[in-house]
């Protein structure tokens, strides 16, 4: 059950804001964010009123049904309406409850998707580009813009390593339980016996962080600059116009050298280096503010295996949440990733409101 004093807190806040952005002497620099505010409490605002109410009307119709002098008529009637109204309570404290899990504010977010080789040699970069690839496609059916800031191709078509940017509306809560360790089951097209390899991939998901998110200090960081090289060390460049960015506080190194511009290998890596340090502050943060809650989806540390891929059995299985997709060849087109996330996030919302009980 919710705390009573937690819903009157929204009604109380709710009846704050449309008293304040009625008075009409709100600080612009306020008013779009209260609005929102108050437009978000408005969504709820009749089911924190009924909820509150409930033991009252509840009382209010045992009194009718216990009265003596009422005929058998009324007292019927009210027992219909007592059951209805404790089912409505309990579908009024569900709603409240996914109302008053703790928001991400990063899940509004665009995202950058690391995806780098892992276990396994060249099967493992080869997995890495599927891996790609599947979120290229999810990425075209649900019409996000994908942009490669970074790519590291190996022998044989794999990807060494490949660092995208991902926008659309609120991609990072669409994309974030993918972070973790990929593991595939397959037999390699170099395989003469048959014989199924394991291998595996990491994918990091990090919100797109913006200037006001996180303040870089030129002092803070060191900037290298060297000469790009292809595959086996050939020159793709003649000029030192890749960059590897150490922030220095924290430790963290970018090394960017896509681009023929020393200034545009810049630009992305500092991108890449500011969404890597405003997600470090963030589990910094969470760590501190739940150092003993294990959250039941995973920590989406990149060590954490949290899929299997298997080829031979055709099958899918994310092991945060013991669920399977018996459709792999259909899932790595892109088609089955919604019903993959949609068990995520359920499985997520519901260890939150059971913190709220």
């Amino acid at each position: 059950m919710i705390p009573i004093e937690k819903v009157k807190k929204i009604i109380l806040r709710h009846k704050s804001l449309e008293k304040e952005l009625s008075s009409g002497q709100i600080q612009k620099e306020d008013y779009a964010l209260k609005s929102k505010e108050y437009a978000d409490l408005n969504d709820i605002i009749s089911i924190a009123e009924e909820f509150t109410n409930f033991e009252n009307n509840k009382k209010d119709l045992n009194v009718l049904i216990n009265d003596k002098n009422i005929d058998d008529e009324l007292k019927e009637i009210a027992k219909r309406e007592l059951d209805e109204l404790i089912l409505k309570n309990k579908h009024n404290e569900n709603k409240l409850k996914f109302y008053l899990i703790p928001k991400d504010e990063a899940d509004s977010k665009n995202a950058i998707v690391e995806i780098r080789a892992g276990t396994g040699g060249l099967e493992a970069s080869l997995f890495a580009s599927d891996l790609f690839k599947m979120y290229e496609k999810v990425c075209h059916k649900k019409k996000w813009s994908i942009e490669i800031i970074n790519i590291s191709k190996s022998d044989a078509g794999g990807l060494k390593e490949v660092i995208s940017l991902i926008k659309g509306k609120n991609i990072f809560s669409s994309l974030k339980y993918e972070s973790g360790v990929h593991r595939v089951q397959r037999v390699p097209s170099t395989e003469t016996q048959g014989r199924v390899h394991t291998s595996a991939a990491t994918v990091a998901v990090l919100p797109e962080a913006e200037d006001v998110d996180v303040k870089i200090e030129d002092k803070d960081l060191r900037i290298d600059v060297f000469r790009s090289s292809g595959p086996g060390g050939q020159s793709v460049n003649t000029t030192d116009s890749a960059v590897r960015i150490t922030h220095i506080p924290s430790g963290i190194v970018v090394s960017q050298q896509d681009e023929k511009s020393q200034i545009r290998n810049k630009e992305k890596g500092l991108k890449i280096l500011r969404s890597r340090l405003y997600e470090f502050e963030r589990n910094k943060r969470d760590e501190k503010r739940s150092k003993d809650r294990k959250n039941k989806i995973g920590s989406g540390d990149r060590s954490e295996r949290i899929r299997t891929y298997n080829f031979p059995q055709g099958r899918v299985t994310d092991h945060r949440i013991n669920f399977t997709i018996h459709k792999l060849d259909q899932f790595m087109e892109g088609e089955l990733f919604d019903e993959m996330n949609e068990n995520l996030l359920l499985q997520a919302q519901e260890a939150e409101i059971n913190k709220l009980n």
